[in-house]
């Protein structure tokens, strides 16, 4: 197989290709042109859906071909966009549509445009969330904008995983691959609370664990891009987290061995989570660029920005839990 063609990071919007327009066309052109016949004898048309169908086919088997031929385009980080939207999404939307049929509100608060950092509360034993949010953005937002999450160091040690995190445009959950993404113009999502969030106990659910040390403050002020809170409900009861395997998780150099009324005692079925019914808010986005560019070593201005930035994200996952009918519905 041949390999991708690799691309300058900075020169990803610069490649859209557009149809150039065609003179003298619009519904006007359309309805003058007379209709055309098909010959005596000629077979006739497929019908629509059958049109369809073999559009489907053509476009797979042309995805296909520029697979095999290397004929695609990754960045620098290992996003491939088309893989992407046409093989990664399709595979995580029956599961968002359908299994935790996710109702997304306020995605219209990130920006059209430019770069902005969206920080967001993190549960559910299995970081799902983060991808359910990744669908949210990708699939909501009025211009189609893209979600490159930062992840911890674990998921790049994993084989299978880590090739699917960099196609997915995923990257180290590091100040420097962020700020690049950031300053380039990309969305970039970022969960503070790690492992400590999504591996807490069921009892402590929905109370956010501490925020680390204001990092994503400081990448957010040098960038100048704003900060758009999240706050997800419905992840942290997909695997209520019951107990902790310590020793295990030790030997198998995990951070934790998760212990849940399913798992692990009926197995590979056990791992099945829970259909949660999911809501996730992205709210008003604070501003970071009216700061100067000393700020981002200003520590007690990233406590209260880091601050501020907690409170709206817990404040908004207690209005949504108090407007919840039931987990499952």
């Amino acid at each position: 197989m041949a390999d991708a063609k690799v691309i300058p990071f900075d020169d990803d919007r610069s490649r859209a290709r557009r149809r150039p327009p065609v003179p003298g066309g619009g519904d006007a052109a359309v309805r003058a042109l007379p209709a055309q016949q098909p010959p005596a004898g000629a077979p006739a048309e497929p019908a629509a859906g059958s049109a369809g169908w073999e559009r489907r086919l053509a476009g797979g088997l042309a995805f296909l071909r520029r697979r095999v031929t290397g004929d695609y385009e990754v960045d620098e980080f290992g996003y491939d966009k088309e893989l992407t939207d046409q093989v990664l999404m399709s595979m995580l939307r029956p599961v968002y549509e359908k299994y935790f049929r996710v109702e997304v509100k306020g995605v219209e608060n990130i920006p059209k445009d430019g770069g902005a950092l969206v920080v967001s509360n993190h549960s559910g034993t299995l970081p799902l969330d983060g991808l359910m949010m990744q669908v949210a953005v990708h699939d909501h937002h009025p211009a189609g904008r893209h979600l490159r999450l930062l992840a911890a160091d674990l998921v790049f040690m994993l084989p299978v995983v880590n090739e699917l995190a960099r196609k997915a445009g995923h990257t180290l959950a590091c100040s420097e691959d962020a700020e690049r993404l950031l300053r380039a113009g990309e969305i970039v999502g970022v969960m503070p609370e790690g492992f400590k969030g999504i591996g807490k106990p069921f009892a402590e659910r929905y109370k956010l664990q501490r925020f680390g040390r204001g990092g994503f403050v400081s990448t957010a002020l040098r960038a100048g891009v704003p900060i758009v809170p999240c706050s997800i409900v419905g992840a942290e009861e997909i695997y209520p987290m019951l107990g902790n395997a310590k020793t295990l998780a030790r030997v198998l150099g995990l951070p934790y061995f998760p212990l849940t009324p399913t798992f692990p005692w009926l197995g590979p079925m056990g791992a099945l989570p829970l259909p949660t019914k999911w809501t996730i808010q992205f709210g008003e986005p604070i501003p970071t660029d009216g700061y100067p560019l000393e700020a981002a070593e200003d520590p007690m201005l990233m406590f209260n920005l880091t601050d501020q930035v907690r409170e709206q994200i817990q404040h908004t996952l207690y209005k949504l839990l108090v407007q919840r009918r039931s987990v499952f519905f």
